[in-house]
C-alpha cells in the first residue's frame, strides 16, 4: 500500500518547489539526466505510467481520492501528498480540472530511422508552438491511424502539461521524436523520402492537389507535413515535399486551424486497408 502524507500547505512537500518552476526548468531539473514533467488527471497519468514513465510524486485533492486514483499508486510508493482542495486551489496559474498531479521522470528521447520500416503514415510537425494545438494533433494522430509524429526542435514539448492533457494522454501512446536541430523540417522530409515515403505538404499553393486526390490517398507510405500557426510551412519544407495538398474551403475561408486541419488530413489520407 502506498504511503499517504496529508499536508496542510504545499511547503510541506516538494511540490512547492516543482510548481514554482517553469516547464522548461523542470525539463532541465536533473541535467544532464532527463528532468521532470507534470502530468495532470488520472487518465493522462495512467497512460504515462503504462508507457513506462516513472512517477516521482503524486499531489491529490481530497475530493478526488477515490478508487480510480488509488489504483494509480504503486505498491509501497512513499511520495503521495493528499491535501484539501483549497490547498490545491492556491497554486497560481493552474486550473486543476481533475485534482490530481503526478511529477514524472522523463525518458531519453531518441530517433532510430530503422523504426520507420513498418510504418505507413507519419506526421511531420514544423514549429507548432501552441501546446493546445499540439495536444489536439496528437489525439487526432493516435485516433486516425498515424504511426508516428516527428517534430522540429521549434515545436512545443509534447510532455508539457497542457499538451499532454489536451491529447488525453495519447502523447504517451503514439511514438514521437524530434528531428535533428534545424529551422525547418526540410531535412526531415528528405530523410523520409530516402526511407521510401511519399511526402505531402499541407500548404496554400496554386499548384496544390485537393486532399481527396486519388493518387495521394493511394500512396502506400505517406508523410504529411503541417506547419506553424499563422505562417504555415516554410518554403524550404514545401519545396522538399513531393506534393502540396490543400483542403478545399467555402465561404471565403482560406484555411483551418492547424489542429483542425490535421484531423481532416489524417482521416482523408489514412492508409488504405
Amino acid at each position: 500500500m502506498a504511503q499517504i502524507n496529508e499536508i496542510k500547505s504545499l511547503s510541506e512537500s516538494p511540490w512547492q518547489e516543482w510548481l514554482s518552476c517553469s516547464e522548461t526548468q523542470l525539463f532541465h531539473y536533473y541535467e544532464p539526466s532527463p528532468g521532470l514533467f507534470i502530468a495532470e488527471s488520472p487518465n493522462v497519468i495512467a497512460r504515462a505510467m503504462a508507457a513506462g514513465y516513472k512517477p516521482e510524486s503524486f499531489l491529490i485533492g481530497r475530493s478526488q481520492y477515490g478508487e480510480q486514483v488509488k489504483a494509480l499508486l504503486p505498491e509501497d510508493f512513499q511520495s503521495v501528498y493528499l491535501a484539501d482542495d483549497a490547498v490545491l486551489n492556491t497554486i497560481p496559474g493552474i486550473h486543476l480540472t481533475r485534482g490530481v498531479l503526478c511529477a514524472m521522470r522523463r525518458k531519453p528521447i531518441g530517433f532510430d530511422p530503422a523504426s520507420l520500416q513498418n510504418m505507413k503514415r507519419i506526421a511531420v510537425l514544423e514549429n507548432i508552438m501552441n501546446p493546445t494545438n499540439l495536444g489536439a494533433i496528437f489525439r487526432s494522430a493516435a485516433a486516425l491511424g498515424v504511426d508516428a509524429v516527428l517534430l522540429t526542435q521549434g515545436c512545443t514539448d509534447p510532455l508539457y502539461r497542457r499538451a499532454a492533457r489536451v491529447s488525453m494522454g495519447t502523447v504517451f501512446q503514439i511514438p514521437w521524436a524530434y528531428l535533428p536541430d534545424a529551422p525547418d523540417a526540410a531535412d526531415g522530409i528528405r530523410m523520409l523520402r530516402e526511407a521510401g515515403f511519399s511526402t505531402a505538404a499541407m500548404a496554400l499553393c496554386d499548384d496544390s492537389f485537393n486532399i481527396d486526390a486519388p493518387q495521394i490517398k493511394a500512396e502506400p507510405r505517406l508523410a504529411i507535413a503541417l506547419g506553424t500557426e499563422g505562417e504555415g510551412l516554410s518554403a524550404a519544407t514545401i519545396s522538399a515535399c513531393d506534393r502540396t495538398v490543400r483542403i478545399p474551403m467555402l465561404h471565403g475561408v482560406d484555411s483551418l486551424n492547424v489542429a483542425a486541419a490535421s484531423a481532416v488530413a489524417f482521416w482523408e489520407l489514412r492508409a488504405q486497408q
